[in-house]
């Protein structure tokens, strides 16, 4: 495989493209694109909430108003907002995070990082400037402050109180504090959604990655009211499809399969550690449904799980990382671990 393919594959901003990953690797000539592919390049949970059996006329007709109404008073109960009004839907996180920015006063924005850097295409693609820090103290309360905890991919948590504090510096100042909970589902008390309630603070929730229905797109901001009044406006009527409001009011509701969830995901989290530990590689950080490792020899080990139909993720600004998610079936639990058994450093 040519140097300059080797460097693309993987450092795609956000995973999860296999399509892309098998086609690269087809024009490079090295494998082959019909094998069998095991897609670790995301952090989404491999075993998805069961799909109800849906009434014909929610794939036939508009969603109205009180099936909208019903699916935020779920997701305002799950994700501990004040109440229904300060919740907004949209299909997916990522469409209200390059929505935001332009519903936001001209500030100074800063990006605590390393992150994920759909954050920083988004601020960029709206025209501002970004300054990026490593930690919330290097924040101007002033600004534009836009995090993830937990982060993604290092896991790093903020707790809820430096959060509270610091955004109560931004209300005095006239900031804003956005926290990007992608991964807050495996633990709830993380969360800083009843602080929406403020002036000045933006919580972004991801439906699919916990409930592993990232097909579904839907995702979820909490906000002051203002915020979500112009949010509805720029994003318009029928912003969620009626399938996936249907499907997620159940499952946002379905307290003890989501306690089953992050008990199990736990379990497989602590599973991979001891694969990856046992491979020669060092864990660093992650969540429940990612882990973050790190290796001096990672183009080998990276074209090695290649070769073996293993995509997982790259960081180009960090070369010594890599990503992997959770296996799902038995047979993809030892399709890893044998693989990496037959890695030779």
């Amino acid at each position: 495989m040519s140097d300059r393919r080797r460097s693309e594959l993987g450092n795609e901003f956000h995973g999860g493209d296999l399509a892309d990953a098998i086609r690269g690797c087809a024009r490079a000539g090295d494998y082959k694109q019909d094998q069998n592919w095991l897609d670790l390049s995301t952090g989404i949970n491999p075993h998805s909430y069961p799909l109800p059996v849906l009434p014909s006329d929610v794939w036939q007709r508009l969603p109205g108003r009180t099936e909208g109404d019903d699916l935020l008073a779920a997701a305002a109960a799950c994700y501990g907002a004040p109440d229904a009004a300060h919740i907004v839907a949209a299909s997916g996180s990522q469409t209200l995070l390059q929505t935001i920015p332009y519903c936001l006063p001209d500030h100074p924005v800063m990006l605590v990082g390393p992150t994920y850097n759909g954050h920083v295409y988004a601020w960029r693609a709206a025209g501002r400037e970004v300054t990026h820090c490593a930690v919330l103290e290097e924040c101007d309360p002033f600004g534009i402050t836009v995090l993830v905890n937990p982060n993604n991919p290092d896991g790093r948590i903020i707790s809820v109180k430096e959060l509270g504090d610091f955004a109560a510096q931004c209300s005095k100042a006239g900031g804003w504090l956005i926290v990007d909970e992608a991964y807050c589902d495996l633990d709830p008390s993380l969360s800083l959604g009843m602080q929406s309630r403020t002036d000045n603070v933006v919580v972004l929730r991801s439906f699919g990655k916990f409930f592993g229905l990232a097909g579904l797109r839907l995702g979820f901001a909490i906000a002051p009211l203002e915020l979500i009044s112009r949010l509805r406006t720029v994003l318009g009527s029928w912003a969620v499809s009626g399938p996936a409001i249907a499907i997620a009011a159940q499952a946002l509701r379905d307290a003890e399969w989501q306690e089953d969830q992050r008990k199990s995901l736990c379990a497989s989290a602590s599973r991979l550690d001891k694969i990856l530990n046992q491979s020669g590689l060092i864990v660093i950080g992650g969540t429940a449904l990612f882990r973050l490792a790190r290796t001096n020899c990672v183009p080998r080990l990276f074209e090695h799980l290649l070769e073996h139909g293993i995509y997982v993720r790259r960081f180009e600004e960090h070369p010594e990382w890599l990503r992997f998610g959770l296996p799902g079936r038995h047979e993809d639990w030892m399709k890893l671990e044998n693989t990496l058994i037959s890695f030779k450093t």
